[in-house]
């Protein structure tokens, strides 16, 4: 797969994830107090445990969390910031398109 296809790919998942303000909302979390539970997570947001489950399957799917297995079979899930970069990436290259798109409409409607 092309280096652009893959970063669109990535970028695709990680906006589908940041679409719901629930997972958002356990990001800010995670971001705010470092690698917690799913136990710990639901205690600070107004989501249920099983709930906070479904999302965190579904960041970690998108590659924003990895789940780290610590003891008596805890697992903490901590904030992986690749997937998020490469999502940056792709909507600087939007970005740049599009103002060079603006830029040319500009030049021709002032000349």
């Amino acid at each position: 797969m092309p280096a652009t296809d893959r970063v669109e790919a990535v970028a695709e998942q990680v906006f589908v994830a940041l679409a719901d303000p629930r997972r958002r909302g356990v990001l800010a979390v995670l971001a705010a107090n470092g690698p917690s539970t799913a136990t710990d997570l639901a205690d600070r947001l107004p989501i249920t445990r099983q709930a906070i489950a479904k999302h965190l399957a579904l960041l970690a799917d998108a590659g924003l969390v990895t789940a780290e297995h610590g003891e008596r079979r805890r697992v903490r899930y901590g904030l992986q910031p690749a997937p998020m970069q490469l999502a940056q990436q792709f909507l600087a290259a939007l970005t740049r398109d599009w103002d060079h798109r603006l830029d040319a409409l500009k030049n021709h409607l002032e000349g």
